[in-house]
């Protein structure tokens, strides 16, 4: 039986989804999308919801994942999350925030013929509260 070939990025999200589970954490939302753009996560615990990106590079990308996400992409994150709480009210008293989950891989690789990307040698970084409204 061969093994499954992924995308990079379905990696990262379901790898990063796994982290926020195992923080007690509940999916809402995968690839909450609007006109804006696409929130790839969006989690709740307790009366906190938390819209997260995630990033994932490779050795040879102009920066770290951590490094690449502008300030016109947060505005459409935020703009996004203002729909998305139109759209379910019910979030409308919770507590939010912003979150990055970053995956740097020091070598270099196809991003999407890997059969299992958690083989490779990679560092995690979950950034909470990675901005905010106001910026």
């Amino acid at each position: 039986m061969q093994a499954q070939v992924q995308d990079l990025g379905q990696w990262a999200e379901q790898t990063a989804l796994a982290l926020l589970q195992s923080h007690q954490y509940e999916c809402v939302e995968r690839n909450y999308h609007s006109r804006y753009g696409e929130i790839d996560l969006i989690v709740e615990r307790q009366h906190e919801l938390v819209f997260v990106e995630v990033k994932a590079r490779s050795a040879g990308s102009y920066a770290g994942a951590s490094e690449v996400l502008s300030s016109a992409q947060q505005r459409k994150i935020i703009k996004t999350a203002q729909l998305f709480l139109q759209k379910y009210p019910k979030y409308y008293d919770f507590d939010c925030r912003f979150d990055v989950i970053c995956f740097d891989f020091p070598q270099k690789f196809a991003k999407t013929v890997q059969p299992d990307f958690s083989k490779l040698q990679y560092d995690q970084q979950w950034i909470e509260h990675a901005f905010t409204l106001d910026e």
